[in-house]
């Protein structure tokens, strides 16, 4: 079996009842089988507090006023504080770390719905590196690709190489992996997989940086342009499951402050945001550092899962799209503040994890979106890039 994480992971600590946001509110937190079984055979005090605090028929904690039965006035667990940490259900025991499991491959990750993970992520200076050591064990998965894995696995690399590539801009970045995962789709579709190698180094040649540049010229739109397919694009966001009530006020006051008062109001903002990036060299390298280090996590933690669907291009769309929309927000909250400070960047994408990483149902609208929707289409996409 082999295991890989993010070279930052080790260094993730909980800081408990210091959290401005804790994960322990807004959500139904689900109780794992063998935990349930546990629960049920606890006596006395505890006993009872767990018979009062879960909801045995959906196999869940319990909520008042949205906050785990279990969490007290101090922001700390009462399981946890009465029993220790074995008595903590696997959902609240791993919480934010989460695994992608693959067949012999197991791929370890910090979600950025953690507001301690996202400062942890969106804070590194260098570029993300990935750990992996093996044991000895073995399995198997019926039907798994491992072919297609082992593509997926070989692009992805690729990926995270024109990434973490610092001398070009994100925006290019951007568009050359949507452009190479763009041509990895036509190769499964037309079963041609085995040309992925020559595709990878055709992607390498500073010929295809050329063609990148050229088309990001080309397709160069209007600030009208611009905000009307933006604004077609955060419809979209409208549709999603709500997970945490704060949200949709959130949402809704910042795309006022963009899209409220016109297309030309739009672009001056824009213009304003990239003037103030531009003022300080050092504001405009975080900036660039922060939507690399999202577009990085995006990608590591969705895009190899395209061996159970064959949709690496809509992998690729979620990360850069998603990108895209807090970028968007966050220009927003800069308008709103006068600036946009490191802290409300994490807490920006915090609250956006959120809402979309923790809800099935709105991971599958937006996929169902950038696989069938025009306005999500290749063109569309590099015109706001």
């Amino acid at each position: 079996m082999q295991f890989t994480i993010p070279h930052y992971y080790p260094g993730f600590r909980c800081i408990a009842s210091e959290c401005s946001d804790t994960c322990c509110a807004g959500w139904a937190i689900m109780i794992d089988d063998q935990s349930m079984k546990k629960y049920r055979a606890q006596s006395e005090a505890l006993g009872e507090k767990l018979l009062n605090g879960v909801d045995w028929k959906k196999g869940c904690f319990k909520q008042k006023l949205g906050r785990c039965a279990f969490l007290n006035e101090a922001n700390l667990c009462d399981i946890y504080t009465d029993a220790g940490p074995s008595m903590l259900c696997k959902t609240c025991r791993e919480y934010p770390r989460h695994t992608e499991e693959y067949e012999g491959v197991r791929e370890l990750s910090l979600s950025m719905s953690c507001e301690e993970a996202a400062k942890m992520i969106l804070g590194l200076k260098e570029p993300v590196r990935f750990l992996t050591k093996e044991d000895e064990r073995e399995e198997t998965y019926p039907e798994f690709d491992f072919f297609l894995f082992s593509k997926l696995m070989d692009v992805r690399e690729e990926v995270f190489s024109l990434l973490q590539n610092r001398s070009r801009d994100i925006q290019l970045r951007a568009s050359m992996v949507l452009g190479l995962v763009h041509d990895l789709q036509r190769r499964i579709r037309e079963g041609t997989l085995y040309q992925t190698e020559e595709l990878i180094v055709r992607y390498r040649n500073t010929q295809c940086e050329q063609f990148f540049r050229s088309k990001k010229r080309e397709y160069k739109v209007s600030d009208r342009e611009r905000y009307e397919i933006m604004g077609s694009w955060f419809l979209l966001l409208d549709k999603l499951e709500v997970l945490k009530q704060e949200w949709p006020v959130t949402l809704g006051e910042l795309k006022a402050l963009l899209f409220e008062k016109g297309p030309e109001h739009y672009g001056k903002i824009r213009e304003n945001f990239y003037e103030y990036l531009d003022t300080e060299p050092e504001r405009k390298r975080e900036w660039n550092q922060w939507l690399e280090q999202l577009l990085v996590y995006f990608i590591y933690t969705y895009f190899c899962g395209a061996v159970y669907d064959e949709q690496p291009y809509v992998k690729a769309k979620m990360a850069v799209i998603c990108t895209l929309f807090i970028a968007e927000l966050a220009q927003a909250v800069y308008i709103r503040n006068g600036g946009l400070t490191f802290n409300e960047f994490v807490r920006l994408v915090h609250r956006f994890s959120r809402e979309i990483e923790h809800s099935d149902q709105n991971l599958n609208t937006l996929e169902n979106a950038f696989r069938t929707e025009k306005t999500f289409g290749l063109k569309e996409i590099l015109k706001v890039l």
